[in-house]
């Protein structure tokens, strides 16, 4: 068996003045016609960190330049045998600050701002859907509609089972039965 190959990438959840979240309407793969934050590849080849990789994507998709006072890590993913086509590391950040513009067309897709409220109405991955993005929501300084401590969350998400995956929470870890 050929090993499946580690691909690591960073996810980064803005927030408007409105309370609404960008995402990227996808146009191509991974996750045509899936919504998703933006975000992207680390370019390992010249050893960029996730921190760096999350301020480029961020200029990139969106022509915003920031610093990295302007993010904040909130969680670690790792997906092993994604739709059993690699294992994915990706790191999850959000920008500490709201940030305004019109949502438009990229080459990657179409830029949109949408209610939180609405985000597991849409057509996002399954995992976004019962994993990520409850976390998001839980640990998210920017996203969390309750007051509490600024969180990080490490989840693990074993996708090599057909029709289910099992997910291990890895930090913090759930309370004892």
């Amino acid at each position: 068996m050929t090993p499946l190959p580690y691909r690591i990438a960073v996810l980064v959840y803005i927030v408007n003045d409105a309370g609404q979240l960008l995402l990227l309407h996808r146009a191509k793969a991974p996750n045509k016609d899936l919504y998703s934050p933006i975000g992207g590849k680390l370019e390992q080849a010249t050893g960029e960190s996730p921190y760096a990789c999350a301020l480029r994507e961020i200029h990139e998709e969106i022509d915003i330049q920031l610093t990295l006072a302007d993010i904040r890590l909130v969680g670690l993913v790792s997906e092993r045998g994604y739709e059993q086509q690699g294992h994915w590391l990706m790191f999850c950040f959000e920008v500490i600050r709201p940030l305004n513009f019109a949502g438009r067309h990229m080459n990657e897709g179409r830029l949109e701002w949408v209610d939180p409220a609405q985000v597991a109405t849409l057509n996002i991955p399954q995992t976004d859907r019962e994993v990520i993005w409850p976390l998001m929501q839980q640990h998210s300084t920017m996203l969390r509609r309750r007051p509490g401590p600024d969180g990080f969350f490490s989840v693990h998400i074993d996708c090599t089972q057909a029709n289910r995956f099992v997910v291990t929470h890895e930090h913090p870890l759930p309370p004892a039965p």
